[in-house]
């Protein structure tokens, strides 16, 4: 693949720095995402992970450095318009409509990209039933478990079909069984040709489903490579666990 080609199939973050009152949140991180591939990103509590999806996503903006999305200089766009643009994302804390049932809620962000109603009905029953929430269609958000929430929100965020996708912590109070049902849910996003971007303290998901691993530690990028070269290293494992060992311990 060519250098221009590469850009048009990449969202990259680049020479990222991020401070909050003098304290540094991100010293410096570059990472690539690319389409039609899943790249983990993982860390230690603090490392700064959500503060680097936000600055991706358009929710915040760097100090220093650059993000690109395929090609393009996005640092200083903002959410809605990245979205549009074809980046979504989901949230640790939900972010769904409470008042609207599960159906009406991936509904709503169909139609946000200009589908007509018909259409988006559709779009909402392919997704739910890909997400395995079909039988939950008509129960409201407000009383959803955890769970379901955050696979309500990943159906979300794919109604809008996009090109690149942010997966902030979407397994969280899933089950065993579930996780291993939503990694191929994820692998199937990136078998389509959308680029992923998981972020999970899932050991055994990240290592399942992603194809690079990207480390960041107190603010860096630390490494990045395989599950297998991930999984082998020993200094990773000193910063990440704080012991030696290797990383699959943790799993």
């Amino acid at each position: 693949m060519s250098a221009q080609a590469a850009m048009t199939d990449t969202l990259a973050a680049s020479g990222i720095t991020r401070s909050f009152r003098g304290v540094k949140a991100l010293s410096g991180v570059d990472l690539a995402v690319t389409r039609g591939a899943v790249l983990g990103l993982i860390g230690p509590n603090g490392a700064g992970k959500s503060t680097l999806v936000n600055i991706i996503s358009g929710y915040d903006r760097p100090d220093t450095g650059t993000v690109t999305m395929d090609g393009t200089d996005v640092t200083r766009t903002d959410a809605r318009t990245k979205a549009r643009s074809g980046l979504a994302r989901t949230f640790q804390h939900g972010h769904t409509y409470h008042g609207l049932s599960v159906r009406e809620n991936i509904e709503v962000a169909a139609l946000g990209t200009g589908r007509r109603r018909a259409e988006a009905r559709r779009r909402a029953e392919e997704l739910m039933e890909r997400l395995g929430i079909a039988d939950r269609a008509n129960q409201m958000a407000a009383t959803l478990p955890h769970g379901t929430e955050r696979r309500l929100g990943v159906a979300r965020a794919l109604a809008v079909e996009p090109r690149y996708l942010l997966l902030d912590e979407p397994a969280a109070g899933l089950n065993e069984g579930e996780i291993g049902e939503f990694g191929e849910v994820v692998r199937s996003i990136a078998a389509a040709g959308t680029g992923v971007l998981l972020i999970d303290h899932n050991i055994r998901l990240i290592m399942a489903v992603c194809d690079l691993i990207h480390v960041v530690v107190q603010g860096k990028s630390f490494l990045e490579g395989t599950p297998a070269e991930v999984q082998g290293s020993e200094s990773l494992a000193e910063a990440y666990l704080g012991r030696s060992g290797r990383v699959h311990d943790a799993a």
